[in-house]
């Protein structure tokens, strides 16, 4: 065909295609404004994160290596991060660990993470940075002010889900925070047409369309821009040690159990903001949630098939056997602990400690336990069964245990 013509070019960049090109690139400006040096890893001279490698092998790794204490966790929202957050709540609980806390329950989201939200830190040249073991409530990531908090050979892990489940979780809870479900009837109707209710940054919207993208931080492409996409899950790649996926929870638990060198009572607990209701609907709305959501369902794509490339590196047979002896814990341990042995409707839970909190049309499930538990039961059946915000306050007040102001002392005088 030949070189192209001077005029051929001016075509092929008229003045979409030049809007395009511009979007591409002020995007892309934008996303190294925000991400800086730690958009770089894995090429020299440049700031990366250090990836920590899969165990290799199928020999036990607990055996060979030290469990890992320094840890980063995204939790993404209608995930089943709840229940990720509980064990580690639990762990570090357990093992006197350090976590980096909100002031409140969340890190001022929805505005991206900053490390002067975290309570207890206080910026460089007031002294060393603190110990901080665990960050893992509620944020907008941003890599550059969570390495203000936590060192840089953390152990990063998040979760996905399938966007289409995601969005009828999201639908029922965020209904009167999203402007967008607000005004739509159904998740059905909403999906028919989303446009006709969606109005990118309006308030809550966020809930209504890619929350998986928005929670990671990541700029928003402009549309039919795969460059930037792929680019962006690279960039995870290189950020994150490892993506579990809601899917296949258990899976994901046993690779994170081997990642960290835990132990599988490390990782076996309860499920946590399970909601009522919430089912499963038809093929089309599935795919019309999906093609709504398609940044999110290109990082559930991605990161489904990283999974699995990691199953297939630790074994699916070991993995198989992993995942029951699992399983087989986490019922016996809802048959010690829990009245009815599973997880029942709020109006049943008369405890407040264990009474989880309730948000949107559905009813968030939690758990009663048993009379007759052992003091050592009890406390350990506690942390399995204390939902994620009674158990933030529980770690806030232990690690910043309140003041007792005593009245000042005065001289005594004697009677003559």
């Amino acid at each position: 065909m030949g070189p192209l013509s001077p005029t051929r070019t001016m075509r092929l960049w008229g003045p979409r295609s030049l809007g395009v090109a511009l979007g591409v690139f002020m995007t892309i400006g934008f996303a190294l404004q925000l991400w800086g040096g730690p958009f770089q890893r894995r090429l020299p001279g440049l700031q990366f994160r250090q990836s920590l490698a899969p165990s290799q092998g199928s020999g036990s790794a607990v055996s060979s290596c030290l469990p890992r204490q320094r840890l980063v966790f995204l939790k993404t929202h209608k995930s089943g991060s709840s229940s990720v957050l509980n064990l580690l709540h639990r762990y570090g609980d357990r093992h006197g660990l350090r976590f980096a806390l909100p002031a409140r329950y969340q890190f001022g989201y929805p505005r991206l993470f900053q490390a002067s939200r975290v309570k207890g830190y206080h910026p460089e040249g007031g002294g060393a940075k603190p110990l901080f073991h665990i960050l893992c409530h509620h944020m907008r990531f941003n890599l550059k002010e969570v390495l203000r908090v936590m060192p840089s050979d953390s152990f990063f892990f998040s979760i996905v889900r399938d966007p289409a489940a995601l969005a009828r979780s999201a639908f029922s809870y965020y209904k009167s925070t999203s402007s967008a479900f607000r005004k739509a009837p159904s998740l059905a109707a909403f999906l028919a047409n989303p446009r006709a209710f969606y109005r990118p940054g309006a308030r809550g919207d966020h809930y209504a369309r890619n929350l998986l993208w928005f929670d990671f931080g990541l700029p928003f492409p402009p549309e039919r821009s795969s460059s930037l996409l792929q680019w962006s899950l690279a960039w995870l790649d290189s950020v994150f040690d490892l993506v579990l996926v809601a899917e296949y929870f258990d899976e994901s638990l046993v690779l994170l159990a081997d990642a960290l060198c835990w132990g599988l009572d490390d990782v076996v607990g309860f499920m946590h903001n399970a909601q009522a209701g919430v089912t499963a609907e038809d093929r089309q709305l599935t795919a019309r949630a999906r093609a709504w959501n398609h940044l999110d369902w290109a990082l559930y794509a991605h990161f489904n098939h990283s999974l699995w490339a990691r199953i297939n590196q630790y074994g699916q047979s070991r993995l198989e056997s992993a995942v029951a002896e699992l399983r087989a814990r986490r019922e016996a341990l809802a048959k010690h602990c829990l009245e009815g042995g599973e997880a029942l409707d709020p109006k049943y839970i008369t405890d407040r400690r264990f009474r989880p909190f309730q948000f949107g049309s559905g009813k968030v499930l939690g758990y009663v336990l048993r009379n007759g538990l052992s003091a050592a039961d009890q406390e350990e059946c506690e942390r399995l069964a204390t939902p994620e915000l009674q158990y933030k306050d529980k770690l806030d007040a232990k690690q910043f245990p309140p003041t007792v102001s005593l009245p000042l002392k005065t001289p005594r005088i004697l009677s003559p």
